[in-house]
C-alpha cells in the first residue's frame, strides 16, 4: 500500500510540474502575440517620434523576458526584471500602442517569476500605480479607461497570484519529492541488482568451484589410503583433471576468458556421469534421450545434475545412480535417483537445493525432491521449453 502510494505521488508530482510547464510555455505565446505584437502593430505606420519609444520599450520587455526564461533559476535576474518592468508599463500606458491590455496580460509574470507573496503583491502594485499614472498623463490629467481597468485588474490578481504561488511551491515541493523518490528508486535498482549479482555468483561458485574443491579432497584421501600404486595414479589423475576444470571455471567465472561451447546436454551429461563413475566407484545407469535446448536451458540442467551427484557423493552412501533425460511435450525433465541413505527433506538446510530450486525458477521451471531415511533419494527438475527456450 505504501509503495502505491508513493508511486502515486511521483507520477501526480510529475503530471502537475510538466502541467506548469506548460502553462509557462502558452502563457509567453500569448503574451507575445497579444501584448507586444498589437503595440507594434499600433505604430507600425505613425509617424510620430514616439513610435520609436514604443518600439524600444516593447523590444527591451521581449529580450528580458527571454533572459529570465532561459535563466529560471537565476532569482536576482528574475527580481531585476520585474522591477525594470515597473517603469517599462508605466511608459506604454502614455506611449502611442501601449494600453491597459498589455498591462493585464503581463500581470501573471510579478506572480509566477517573484516566487514569494510579497515581492510579487509590491512589485505589481508598483506596476498598477506607473499604469495608472501614465494613462492620466496621456489623457492631460482626465481617469480614462485605461486607468480604471489596470487598478480593477491589480486588485483580482492578488487572489489569484496568490493561488499560483500556493500551487506553484506544492508543485515544487512534489518535484523534490519526485527527485528524491527516482533517486531512491535508482539506489534501489542497484542494490537489487548487486543482490542478484551476489546470489548469482554464489550459486555459479558453489556448483562449479566449490563441488570440484570436495571432489578433489575427496580424490586426494582416497589416494592417501589406496592399496596399489595403480589406482593411487587413477586417483592423483584424477585431481589434476577436476584442479584444471577448476582453474577454466575460475577464469571463466572473474571474466579472463569466455565460457567455452559444450557440447550437447547429453554429452555434456555423460561425460559427468562417467567421472562421478570413476571417481567414487558407483554404478551409474544413464537413460539420456537426444535433447537439445538452448544454453541457459542446457546449463541449469547440467548444474542440477551436477550438485545431485555431488550431494549423492558427499551424503548418500550409494551404490546405484540412476539419471533419466526426457523431452515430454512441452517440458523437459532431469531425474536423479540414488539408493542411499536418504533424508528428511524438510530438515535440508543445505545452499545447494535452494540454488537449484532458484535457478530452475529463473526458467519458470521446478525441483522437486524427494526422499525419506533409508530409502534414497529422488531429485526430479523440470523446464517448460516455452520459456526455457528450444533450438
Amino acid at each position: 500500500m505504501a509503495d502505491a502510494l508513493a508511486s502515486w505521488r511521483t507520477d501526480h508530482g510529475a503530471a502537475r510540474v510538466r502541467t506548469l510547464s506548460g502553462m509557462r510555455g502558452w502563457y509567453a505565446l500569448v503574451w507575445v502575440v497579444f501584448g507586444l505584437c498589437p503595440g507594434l502593430v499600433a505604430v507600425f505606420g505613425d509617424t510620430g517620434t514616439q513610435r520609436y519609444g514604443t518600439v524600444v520599450v516593447l523590444g527591451a520587455m521581449g529580450v528580458g523576458y527571454a533572459l529570465v526564461t532561459l535563466l529560471p533559476d537565476h532569482r536576482a535576474i528574475r527580481l531585476t526584471y520585474l522591477v525594470l518592468l515597473v517603469p517599462a508599463l508605466g511608459a506604454m500606458a502614455y506611449l502611442p500602442g501601449g494600453g491597459a491590455a498589455l498591462f493585464v496580460l503581463t500581470l501573471p509574470q510579478f506572480w509566477f517569476l517573484a516566487g514569494t507573496p510579497w515581492p510579487a503583491g509590491c512589485l505589481s502594485g508598483a506596476a498598477a500605480t506607473a499604469v495608472v499614472v501614465g494613462a492620466v498623463t496621456r489623457e492631460a490629467g482626465a481617469v480614462s479607461g485605461n486607468a480604471m481597468v489596470a487598478a480593477s485588474a491589480f486588485v483580482i490578481s492578488v487572489p489569484f497570484g496568490l493561488w499560483w504561488l500556493r500551487n506553484e511551491r506544492r508543485t515544487r515541493t512534489l518535484g523534490d519529492e519526485l527527485a528524491r523518490a527516482q533517486q531512491e528508486l535508482a539506489e534501489a535498482h542497484r542494490r537489487e541488482g548487486a543482490v542478484r549479482e551476489r546470489d548469482r555468483l554464489s550459486r555459479e561458485i558453489h556448483d562449479t568451484l566449490a563441488q570440484g574443491f570436495a571432489s578433489i579432497i575427496a580424490l586426494a584421501e582416497a589416494a592417501r589410503v589406496a592399496p596399489d600404486p595403480e589406482r593411487r595414479m587413477g586417483y592423483l589423475a584424477s585431481i589434476e583433471t577436476t584442479a584444471r576444470e577448476n582453474l577454466t571455471e575460475a577464469r571463466v567465472l572473474v571474466g579472463s576468458v569466455p565460457a567455452a561451447a559444450t557440447g550437447s546436454l547429453p554429452q555434456s551429461l555423460r561425460h559427468t556421469l562417467e567421472r562421478f563413475a570413476e571417481d567414487t566407484g558407483v554404478t551409474v545407469s544413464a537413460d539420456l534421450a537426444e535433447v537439445d535446448p538452448d544454453p541457459h536451458l542446457r546449463g541449469a540442467l547440467l548444474r542440477c545434475a551436477q550438485e545431485s551427484l555431488a550431494n549423492v557423493r558427499k551424503h548418500a552412501s550409494a551404490s546405484t545412480v540412476t539419471v533419466v533425460l526426457t523431452q515430454r511435450l512441452d517440458t523437459v525433465e532431469l531425474e536423479v535417483t540414488d539408493d542411499g541413505r536418504g533424508f528428511v527433506v524438510a530438515d535440508a538446510r543445505g545452499f545447494g537445493i535452494n540454488g537449484m530450486r532458484q535457478r530452475l525458477a529463473e526458467l519458470g521451471g521446478d525441483l522437486t525432491v524427494t526422499s525419506s531415511v533409508g530409502d534414497g533419494t529422488r531429485v526430479l527438475a523440470e523446464i517448460p521449453i516455452s520459456k526455457g527456450g528450444h533450438r
